[in-house]
């Protein structure tokens, strides 16, 4: 194992934590009304935690599969074409640097990156609606699976990352630490959305927030490999 797979978990649980108030946009309302469905009283808190957990381990679930898809992808390019993984990375850079612009209010080109899932959750969005309103956990899981293929720019950013992995497994094992790093943040919109969303609203965290991220892209990017074209 080398030493950028060693850091590239690390890295990919920090940039989800950093970009889950993007998520809080693109997956916090259904987060937040698998709690509001439930009816208030014995046990609730243990419900809500259980189709929290569901719904969670549904999406990250999601981004694994999709990362196994896209390495299994990229190793096969990689075979035919040896500069694949210096524009992979080139590409992953951009993106977060995007990212981050979008996070900071600075500018929001990232959309125009996410209407490239739009097809694919053009069909899959309404199968959605098979499983709503959640009553149990089974349900919560089958809806994150689903919603693991909304269109988000901080999701192909690390995607990118995830596909210069030596093997599959270490790809899929990226997205799930990628995933692990929005779950504080999602889980907290389930539990006290209002508190939440205040803290997403706030211009001085985000700008933080899209800061960090633009300075991850800006490592990411093999500049001098790039020079070399």
């Amino acid at each position: 194992m080398t030493p950028e797979l060693y850091l590239s978990y690390p890295s990919a649980f920090l940039i989800g934590l950093l970009g889950s108030t993007h998520c809080l946009g693109m997956c916090g309302g259904i987060s937040a009304s698998l709690s509001m469905a439930l009816p208030v009283g014995k046990g609730f808190r243990f419900r809500q935690t259980l189709m929290l957990v569901g719904f969670n381990v549904g999406r990250i679930t999601s981004y694994a599969l999709i990362a196994t898809l896209i390495a299994l992808l990229s190793t096969s390019v990689a075979s035919q074409w040896a500069e694949i993984g210096v524009l992979l990375r080139a590409t992953a850079g951009l993106l977060l640097i995007f990212m981050g612009l979008s996070m900071g209010q600075w500018w929001q080109g990232i959309r125009y990156v996410e209407r490239v899932g739009a097809p694919v959750w053009k069909r899959l969005s309404p199968l959605t609606k098979r499983f709503l309103p959640v009553n149990h956990v089974g349900q919560a899981l089958a809806l994150g699976v689903l919603w693991g293929w909304l269109p988000c720019g901080l999701i192909y950013s690390t995607l990118g990352w995830a596909a210069l992995q030596p093997s599959v497994g270490s790809a899929a094992l990226t997205m799930v630490f990628f995933g692990l790093g929005t779950l504080p943040s999602m889980l907290a919109t389930g539990y006290a959305a209002n508190q939440v969303r205040g803290l997403q609203g706030n211009p001085l965290f985000r700008k933080i927030t899209g800061g960090l991220l633009i300075l991850f892209g800006l490592w990411t990017m093999p500049l001098q490999a790039l020079a070399g074209f």
